[in-house]
């Protein structure tokens, strides 16, 4: 069962990511970290199915800023 956009914004915020303002249009948000090169933006309503692409892309910027 795919988790929900909220779940994969709740991940990225655990470790640091923040929302850049004014970062996406609709129902897109860009996250950044210190220590990540580039944005992560996800696209979709809180309550909507993730994509596996967007859980991948996630799940690799979470490992590249844990020490």
């Amino acid at each position: 069962m795919p988790r929900k956009v909220r779940e994969l914004i709740r991940d990225l915020n655990a470790v640091g990511f923040y929302e850049i303002p004014g970062g996406g249009k609709g129902a897109h948000r860009k996250f950044t970290h210190a220590r990540y090169a580039g944005a992560v933006t996800i696209s979709g309503h809180a309550g909507d199915d993730a994509k596996p692409y967007q859980e991948k892309q996630v799940k690799y910027a979470i490992e590249q800023v844990k020490p």
